[in-house]
């Protein structure tokens, strides 16, 4: 009898072997040994506490930011959804909760209607709000570190804690508490100020019409690719190494933005992940700039 045989009894779904390219915006990678769907935050706390603790658990968002690869992940995946996960409420004081697996464009938008200022930028952040406690992400001179005020997360034992923003540790497109991978975040508190809802929609109407123009967000693909260098652009590196709109297999660099990895239409996961390291490899050897990938991989290769 293995693990697989003997998994915690759930309220939620389990499904094995199931693919994981629909769950991610790139559309590849493999299947997961176990996939779960936990019903809600009391289901996914009880899974863990039963869980086999030397089985690898691996929590999948939306999946806008992590390129799965070809031979799928080993062990558990969760991944949140669901109206339990995604639910969005306006707490008083300019203070706002979302579920992890809230859309950040949903926070953005909910704050702006309740008047909450400050949220504006995750209008243009593509992903959850899990992927945003994880990787302090943000755009246009904005990041989560800079609103958060607790994160909230179940330990891989399945106990309840709440780390403020400084225990998160942030720094660029990083958490240093996250990254000890120990945790699984289900939602967090922001902190906004007062504003009129019709001047923060119109700061998020012109964050919107930015990346329409200048980013390729209607194509298969997983944000910008690598994290900037200090002092540096890391899309004018990826173009001076000659790699915007040159095709790598299904894969290429777009020609709108040459920071946005995208599929084609018939990428492997090893098409892109290949091109992301043939593009290290040149910009390394041309600029000596050592390009830091900001896409998460994960998995087995093909």
């Amino acid at each position: 009898m293995t693990w697989q045989d003997r998994l915690p009894a759930v309220r939620g779904k389990i499904l094995r072997q199931e693919a994981l390219a629909p769950f991610t915006w790139f559309r590849v990678g493999g299947p997961a040994d176990i996939l779960f769907l936990p019903a809600d935050e009391a289901d996914l706390a009880a899974f863990l506490g039963e869980l086999d603790p030397s089985v690898p658990v691996t929590v999948l968002g939306v999946g806008s930011n992590t390129l799965v690869r070809d031979g799928g992940i080993d062990g558990v995946v969760i991944r949140l959804a669901g109206r339990a996960f995604s639910r969005i409420e306006v707490l008083g004081d300019s203070r706002i909760f979302a579920g992890a697996a809230a859309l950040d464009a949903h926070l953005a938008r909910d704050a702006a209607r309740a008047g909450i200022a400050g949220l504006e930028f995750y209008r243009g952040v593509p992903g959850s709000i899990g992927g945003a406690l994880v990787m302090n992400a943000g755009c246009y001179g904005a990041e989560t570190q800079d609103v958060l005020v607790e994160a909230q997360a179940l330990t891989r034992q399945g106990q309840p804690v709440r780390p403020s923003r400084l225990e998160m540790d942030y720094s660029y497109r990083k958490s240093a508490r996250a990254a000890q991978g120990d945790l699984i975040f289900t939602g967090a508190i922001f902190q906004g100020t007062p504003g009129l809802p019709a001047e923060i929609e119109a700061r998020m109407n012109e964050i919107t019409a930015r990346r329409e123009t200048s980013q390729p967000i209607r194509e298969k693909t997983g944000g910008s690719t690598f994290k900037n260098p200090e002092g540096q652009s890391a899309w004018t590196l990826v173009d001076a190494a000659g790699w915007r709109g040159k095709l790598f297999g299904g894969a290429m660099f777009s020609p709108l933005h040459a920071n946005f990895l995208i599929n084609t239409g018939e990428a492997t996961a090893a098409d892109l992940e290949g091109l992301g390291e043939a593009v290290r490899a040149d910009v390394l050897s041309q600029s000596g700039v050592q390009l830091e990938w900001e896409i998460k991989r994960i998995g087995r290769p093909g």
